[in-house]
């Protein structure tokens, strides 16, 4: 059916396919309203992606997105120290922030430990957060990774980690449905799951 549409179209669509939720249908209907839109808002539209692209970069402290070289939550002084929560993506400290229920500070891994994907431990960023535990001023981490398997390997690989350094390792409790993301869970189930986190 591509050839239906003048070859311009056709990339346009093709591009919009790839992202991610994003089916034939939408990407058809997203294109036509691209090709409606004010030129404004269509620049608009691509001046914003690509500034995204060249500016967004990972927190040099925690693996965050952010404009600048440290991110704003780790630039936050008044946040507790001695607390330090670990989450798959960057996409799960928005969710957490959300719930404006942890005072503490994050590190990200940019991933989790699946074999069956061929992801293993140096495929995230684990170094840099032990590195970050040595330094000697966390007492308690919290494993906030997903309630998957993939996010279950992962917790208990790290627990194993830290549990040396003397530093009390918790998990979130299970508020958060298993099989489930961060980024789906509503505010009260995540304060609940972080309410009842337990010992690894």
């Amino acid at each position: 059916m591509q050839y239906l549409f003048p070859q311009s179209l056709a990339n346009l669509i093709n591009q919009l396919v790839k992202l991610p939720g994003i089916g034939p249908k939408s990407a058809q209907r997203l294109a036509f309203h691209l090709l409606r839109a004010k030129d404004a808002d269509a620049e608009g539209l691509a001046h914003a992606i690509l500034q995204a692209r060249n500016k967004v970069r990972r927190c040099s402290v925690c693996g965050n997105l952010s404009d600048e070289e440290v991110c704003a939550v780790c630039a936050d002084k008044s946040r507790d120290e001695r607390l330090l929560c670990v989450v798959e993506e960057a996409r799960d400290v928005i969710s957490l922030e959300r719930m404006r229920g942890f005072s503490g500070y994050y590190h990200v891994l940019h991933g989790a430990i699946s074999p069956m994907d061929g992801v293993g431990p140096e495929r995230l960023a684990i170094e840099p957060l032990i590195q970050r535990l040595k330094e000697g001023r966390v007492r308690e981490v919290v494993m906030a990774t997903n309630p998957n398997v993939e996010g279950e390997t992962t917790s208990l690989y790290l627990a194993r980690l830290i549990k040396p350094l003397g530093i009390r390792v918790t998990r979130i409790a299970h508020g958060v449905p298993v099989g489930g993301d961060l980024e789906y869970a509503d505010e009260a189930t995540l304060a609940l799951a972080f309410s009842g986190r337990k010992e690894i």
